[in-house]
């Protein structure tokens, strides 16, 4: 089969097409003939620092759809032909690729009426925004939410989101984004550049702050982001831990939540099929029209590469996929 190679850690610049063996499915597992794959900040981030686990050439590529080509011995619930999308575990080799493996679990039927570009663009951002405001928070208590980067993958999918629960949404992105951000369902824009952030959002809430705070930018993000927390208030966060020692204790009475999709890979059986159930859910919500996908750009297999060097940038609008078949 054909497949974007990357043979050292650091070198995902400069992978190229190359032929080497398709996989076998072991027992559980599943054989997908990939026709689409999603990119992702996660693809040029372990690419860079490698994985001990890899065996090089590795394959990189998370988000999956395609069709099944073989099943493994004691797979019941799929059968050839199957069309299917699916997060797979960074440690394998992955989907940028003709054919890839995936556990059965953790496979997601792809409705009719959605294309394999639209799905493929759903996985690792879509199933973080899910499993962060539907596994983590109470939402029942939260009436207002910021959701950081709502441009982005997983701010895109979580303003949906939080939209459709009914919550008052704020979000922040560049001002050339903003009428974007507001399509995907945000009340209020906020420009991180230009405007203070913390300001805004407690002349949002007449000085309460929100109920709850979304953060996929980064660490110092994160930590920034306790200022603006009303008492009780909840962070999920997604790119890096904030400072615990910024809040005092027995003051906000914060509670932190911390969201490692991919961990689930290495939990129990579970806790990947709750991959597939968070799958199943956004591709109803999306073949009903009530969410987008994203879906910004599809570009050849070949520019695989150069287009994560865009996203590397972190000025991409929302999701880039690969037409892979």
């Amino acid at each position: 089969m054909k497949a974007l190679l990357l043979h050292e850690k650091g070198q995902w610049k400069d992978m190229k097409i190359e032929e080497v063996s398709a996989p076998t499915p072991q027992k559980g597992e599943v054989l997908v003939e990939v026709h689409a794959a999603g990119l992702n900040p996660v693809d040029y981030k372990t690419g860079t620092n490698g994985n001990p686990n890899w065996v090089y050439p590795h394959i990189l590529g998370l988000d999956v759809a395609g069709v099944i080509a073989e099943v493994g011995e004691g797979v019941t619930e799929w059968k050839k032909g199957d069309r299917v999308v699916y997060h797979g575990d960074w440690i394998r080799p992955g989907g940028y690729a003709q054919y890839s493996i995936t556990t059965a679990q953790t496979v997601s039927r792809i409705p009719d009426s959605v294309s394999f570009e639209d799905a493929a663009a759903i996985p690792t951002a879509g199933y973080t925004a899910y499993q962060a405001l539907f596994r983590k928070l109470p939402l029942n208590r939260i009436h207002t939410i910021l959701i950081h980067g709502g441009a982005g993958g997983v701010g895109g999918f979580g303003v949906q989101l939080a939209k459709l629960a009914g919550k008052t949404v704020i979000s922040t992105a560049s001002a050339h984004n903003h009428e974007y951000v507001k399509s995907l369902g945000a009340d209020y824009v906020i420009d991180y550049r230009e405007e203070n952030v913390k300001e805004r959002i407690m002349e949002i809430t007449n000085g309460r702050g929100v109920d709850a705070v979304v953060d996929a930018v980064s660490r110092q993000s994160a930590t920034d982001s306790l200022d603006m927390l009303a008492f009780m208030g909840h962070i999920v966060y997604i790119a890096g831990t904030p400072d615990f020692a910024h809040i005092k204790p027995f003051t906000k009475v914060v509670s932190y939540h911390e969201i490692a999709l991919a961990a689930a890979h290495q939990a129990d059986f579970e806790s990947q099929k709750d991959l597939a159930v968070m799958g199943d859910e956004m591709l109803a919500l999306l073949a009903e029209g009530k969410i987008s996908s994203l879906l910004e750009e599809v570009i050849s297999f070949e520019e695989v590469p150069a287009a994560l060097a865009r996203l590397s940038e972190r000025h991409v609008k929302g999701k880039i996929v690969a037409k892979i078949k």
